[in-house]
């Protein structure tokens, strides 16, 4: 779950968002605050992994709160006024949503955090508890699904979707074939094909440029070979 909680001076701002927050899974909505002195010293003594921030608020602004924090967590800032976007931007925070924000995207939003920490931990290894997590969360159509990172054959690069392979069902999502791979566990997926990500438990065998997987036939590319032939040699 990522813990978050919203700072907007406006009520019905905040009643949004915490609507919104209700339905997204892997969000858990833990306060909402209508300045930012209230904001700060709760940010100061409890974990927030995300902040909803706004930007333009009386005493302090969001971008000032933000300034004031030494380790900010993620930020992504919402307001009615499209000027902020770039100095919003320079402070490299999650994303930036204009007011009235539709669902979809602050849904979209949500993900994009999701995606940043996964990342970040598969990178550096999740300090509060020594391991990283062993499922991703994935956009399809209008919900989000869990995936077990154990329950996945394949993935596949198509025109313009990603298709996962696990012994349920396919599922297709909008991400690129290379943001899997980056968040993905490198011990336990490789890359054989500008196409193809496999599961390296999920190999049944291997054969000249070919590896089967669930009775399907996956090419390995020559740019890919070797390395995959590296790893499979030191596992034999």
């Amino acid at each position: 779950m990522i813990r978050c909680i919203a700072v907007d001076d406006e009520p019905l701002a905040l009643e949004i968002i915490t609507d919104f927050a209700k339905k997204v899974p892997f969000l858990q909505l833990v306060g909402t605050f209508q300045n930012a002195t209230e904001a700060l010293r709760f940010l100061q003594e409890e974990r927030v992994d995300l902040l909803f921030l706004d930007i333009k608020m009386p005493d302090i602004t969001g971008i000032q709160l933000m300034k004031c924090l030494k380790y900010p967590p993620m930020v992504i800032f919402t307001t009615a006024y499209g000027e902020y976007a770039l100095e919003g931007f320079d402070l490299e925070v999650v994303d930036y949503l204009l007011k009235p924000v539709p669902f979809e995207r602050f849904l979209r939003a949500a993900t994009k955090a999701l995606e940043f920490r996964s990342m970040s931990q598969q990178k550096n290894g999740d300090s509060s508890n020594g391991h990283v997590n062993d499922y991703i969360f994935i956009k399809t159509e209008y919900k989000i699904i869990k995936i077990n990172l154990e329950d996945i054959l394949f993935i596949e690069a198509l025109k313009d979707y990603t298709k996962i392979y696990t012994p349920f069902q396919p599922v297709l999502t909008l991400r690129s074939l290379k943001s899997f791979e980056t968040r993905l566990p490198a011990d336990k997926f490789i890359r054989v094909h500008r196409s193809y990500v496999v599961s390296l438990n999920k190999i049944n065998s291997v054969e000249k440029n070919t590896v089967m997987i669930a009775n399907q036939s996956i090419p390995i590319s020559d740019g890919y070979r070797e390395k995959f032939y590296d790893v499979i040699n030191r596992n034999s």
